[in-house]
C-alpha cells in the first residue's frame, strides 16, 4: 500500500495554483474541469509519478470551520519533506511568503511553518542528519 492522493481544501483553485506551483515549486499533474471547479493536482518535481496534492474548493459546509479550528491552534494542514531548511525559508521569504514559524529545531526535525495563502497552514520539515 503507499500514498496514492491526498488533499488540502482551497478558498480560490487558481490561487492556490499560483501559491504550490509558482512559489512552493509543484508541478501541475491533472488540470480537469468540472463545472465551476476543477480536478487540480500537483506532484513533487522530482516525483512526477508520486504522491499528489489535491488542491480541493472549499465549499463543503464542514470545510469552513474545520480549516478556521486548525489555523487558530496554529495547527498546519500538510507537511512537506525539504532537504535544506534554512535554503527554503530564504527563497521562499523572498518571493513574499509569510512565516507563522521561522525554522526551528525539534529533536531530530527541524520545521517552519507558512501560510499559503488559501486559508491553510503548512509545515516544512527537514530531516537532521542520520534520518530519512
Amino acid at each position: 500500500m503507499k500514498i496514492y492522493i491526498t488533499n488540502v481544501f482551497v478558498e480560490d483553485q487558481a490561487q492556490a495554483l499560483e501559491f504550490y506551483h509558482n512559489k512552493l515549486g509543484f508541478i501541475v499533474k491533472d488540470d480537469i474541469p468540472m463545472g465551476v471547479d476543477r480536478w487540480l493536482t500537483v506532484v513533487a518535481k522530482d516525483q512526477p509519478d508520486g504522491p499528489q496534492l489535491l488542491l480541493e474548493p472549499s465549499s463543503h459546509p464542514a470545510v469552513k470551520p474545520y480549516k478556521s479550528a486548525l489555523k487558530a491552534d496554529g495547527l498546519p494542514a500538510a507537511s512537506f519533506q525539504v532537504e535544506n531548511l534554512d535554503k527554503e525559508y530564504t527563497r521562499l521569504n523572498g518571493l513574499g511568503v509569510e512565516f507563522t514559524q521561522q525554522p526551528t529545531d525539534f529533536g531530530n526535525v527541524r520545521i517552519a511553518v507558512l501560510d499559503d495563502t488559501c486559508g491553510n497552514l503548512v509545515q516544512l520539515v527537514e530531516m537532521k542528519t542520520g534520518r530519512s
